[in-house]
């Protein structure tokens, strides 16, 4: 759906400043830093809590611990899981 008519079924889209990675400083830039090395980048979807550190922290906690903790799933069960919720919310990560 393009932009235009996404703003005239629901109203104006609200914007989100997101920091980059050559503005991060401090805790931010740690948890930039983490990312490239677990994924070779930072994604949008960790930028949008860019302007609070410690919700990036206990988001990328939760994560983990959902991901790579103790569990009756395998990991490739848990990340099929994901793809399968991603796709039911129409979300592209």
């Amino acid at each position: 759906m393009q932009l235009e008519a996404l703003k005239r079924q629901n109203g104006p889209v609200p914007n989100l400043r997101l920091i980059d990675e050559g503005e991060a400083t401090g805790a931010l830039k740690a948890e930039y830093d983490a990312a490239i090395g677990r994924a070779g980048k930072v994604f949008n979807i960790v930028k949008a809590m860019s302007l609070n550190a410690e919700t990036l922290r206990a988001s990328m906690d939760l994560y983990k611990a959902v991901m790579f903790g103790p569990s009756e799933l395998s990991r490739a069960e848990r990340e099929l899981l994901a793809v399968v919720v991603s796709r039911a919310n129409d979300c592209h990560y």
